[in-house]
């Protein structure tokens, strides 16, 4: 290749590099803009409430929700091993109060997928068609996708919580919340494309 054309074709990838940097920065923007800022649905009873684990308020979230009779059962999914009942709500600052009848540990997921399976095969076991998921704002639409794949015959309610680290409004200004959005977008995109690199079932072996 003569130094003319490599030339062109150096300018052609930093274009590419520079357009493909440009729509995810755009995609961000629209991430971060389109974050629930409260609860749209907080009245619905539905069958389970499920909190994932990872993050601040969502157990006390969970805990309070099934207090004021939002579900039957609270599943508490991607709980660390070695972790029991007592353990977890004394870490939530909560009484026992319940506990025995209504409030399930799943050890099994560490990540979303996990969560969403691990809660699917529990709601199977249980015969449950419903549930109010608890989780992160920033997580809820990742969140949402997972438990749809695993789940398309549940009705979901979303019921998003706010960490008080998690800095919404202006939130480029804030280091932390803009590192963590950021990651959080592109693990978005992520999981949009999975099923596009999943082997089709006639590639699949027996």
């Amino acid at each position: 290749m003569s130094r003319v054309g490599r030339h062109r074709l150096a300018i052609a990838a930093m274009m590419a590099v520079g357009m493909a940097f440009g729509s995810w920065g755009g995609g961000l923007v629209w991430f971060a803009a389109d974050l629930a800022t409260r609860v749209e649905d907080g009245t619905s009873v539905t069958d389970a409430v499920v909190v994932l684990t990872g993050g601040a308020d969502r157990l006390e979230s969970g805990l309070a929700l099934l207090e004021a009779g939002k579900g039957r059962k609270l599943f508490v999914s991607g709980v660390h091993k070695g972790v029991d009942l007592p353990d977890l709500l004394r870490k939530a600052h909560m009484a026992p109060a319940q506990a025995q009848c209504c409030i399930v540990l799943g050890h099994a997921a560490d990540d979303t997928v996990g969560n969403a399976v691990e809660t699917a095969a529990w709601m199977g076991r249980e015969e449950f068609a419903s549930l109010r998921l608890v989780t992160a704002a920033y997580h809820m639409r990742r969140a949402l996708l997972e438990f749809r794949r695993a789940m398309p015959g549940a009705a979901i309610v979303a019921h998003p919580v706010f960490p008080d680290a998690f800095k919404r409004d202006q939130w480029w200004r804030w280091p932390g919340t803009a590192h963590l959005l950021a990651v959080e977008y592109t693990k978005y995109l992520a999981a949009l494309a999975r099923p596009l690199f999943a082997p089709k079932k006639s590639e699949r072996k027996p």
